[in-house]
């Protein structure tokens, strides 16, 4: 079973999320609503991945990817947007991200890449 922080900004969608991950047998660990709570929330925790929303109030995903790269090199972390936009894509990549998913989502996408960055519980 893997471990997951999911911050977004979005209390509906880290239900959401939370519902698929658990449904899939991953285990919750800490949620978060902007990227400073879920820095403090990953130093913590050090969840098997992260999943992070790219457009939050304050410290934006793309923020807090690199920070938390910088303080904990092997996170792993899947970012979670609504923008179709290549280039922040490609941005999150660059930083460290390790996956992607593309909201609105279907569950299955998000157990597919679940699974591909933590393994199936």
């Amino acid at each position: 079973m893997g471990t997951l922080v999911i911050v977004d900004d979005a209390s509906f969608m880290r239900g959401a999320l939370r519902h698929i991950a658990e449904t899939a047998g991953h285990d919750v660990v800490g949620e978060a609503g902007d990227g400073e709570e879920a820095i403090a929330l990953c130093r913590t925790l050090k969840p098997d991945a992260v999943t992070l929303d790219i457009l939050m109030p304050g410290m934006d995903g793309l923020d807090t990817l690199e920070a938390l790269k910088a303080e904990w090199p092997e996170a792993r972390v899947i970012m979670v947007s609504a923008l179709d936009h290549e280039e922040k894509r490609r941005e999150a990549m660059g930083l460290g991200a390790v996956g992607f998913i593309r909201k609105p989502f279907h569950p299955k996408d998000v157990t597919d890449e679940l699974e591909r960055v933590i393994g199936r519980p």
